[in-house]
């Protein structure tokens, strides 16, 4: 009965001789025996994801902790600089909605926002305007541009439908982050142009029978000029023009 086995084995693993056959049984010894370490290495991977587990929540718990302490001041601080970029009735809240553990702790963060006190608080990208989610990310960019790296800022438009000391509230803002960070607006308030760094014109002309967009620097007196026809049109007086300078020039620090 033994023999029969063996030459039945040999022929399964297709060997000639009982020797060979040793070596396979060893090897499979061998597998085996990973195998089994295999499983030991498994369990303390196991016990090694479940401290991190651990580590994570715990880390995610003081994340918590720490965003519910300012999210309140925060918002106040918010709905502060609503006020003065003309949107004195929008009020703005942040939300913690508890979920599954990701990259940014154990919750999520909402910006809710209502634009006119009416009590229904939204996510902030389904209820906001363009111009309305230019100001306030202007106003939340303002709060914590201290704190983080950011790259060039864009607004296109967010001076609409606002003017007057709103308006000036925004430029004031703009040149505030523009002072530590790139900023770039297309506005049409002589309010934000004059108290910019830089101002460029975009224009068309005829080139050849074909209609082409440029940009250039203005200099210091085309500046004048462009913030004086913000103010009163195509062909401004000699007192809108030295009330465009005095404003360029109130608004250098």
């Amino acid at each position: 009965q033994r023999i029969a086995t063996g030459q039945r084995l040999m022929k399964k693993h297709g060997v000639q001789d009982a020797s060979e056959l040793v070596r396979i049984a060893e090897g499979l010894e061998e597998k085996v025996g990973r195998f089994d370490q295999g499983g030991e290495r498994l369990e303390a991977l196991q016990r090694e994801a479940e401290a991190a587990r651990e580590k994570a929540v715990g880390l995610g718990e003081r994340l918590r902790e720490r965003r519910r302490s300012q999210t309140g001041p925060l918002s106040e601080r918010v709905m502060e600089g609503l006020a003065r970029v003309g949107m004195p009735n929008a009020r703005f809240r942040i939300d913690l909605p508890e979920s599954e553990m990701n990259e940014g702790g154990l919750e999520t963060v909402v910006f809710a926002f209502d634009a006119n006190r009416s009590g229904r608080f939204e996510p902030l990208q389904k209820v906001a305007s363009g111009g309305e989610l230019s100001r306030l990310m202007l106003v939340v960019k303002s709060l914590v541009a201290g704190s983080l790296s950011m790259p060039t800022l864009i607004f296109d438009e967010i001076d609409s439908g606002i003017g007057g000391e709103a308006a000036r509230q925004v430029g004031i803002l703009m040149r505030e982050l523009g002072d530590r960070h790139q900023v770039v607006s297309i506005t049409h308030q002589p309010q934000i142009a004059a108290r910019a760094h830089s101002h460029f014109l975009v224009y068309k002309e005829d080139v050849k029978g074909s209609l082409q967009t440029g940009v250039r620097r203005l200099t210091e007196d085309e500046r004048v000029e462009a913030v004086a026809r913000m103010l009163a049109g195509e062909k401004p007086s000699a007192l809108v023009l030295e009330n465009a300078r005095e404003m360029i020039a109130s608004a250098l620090p």
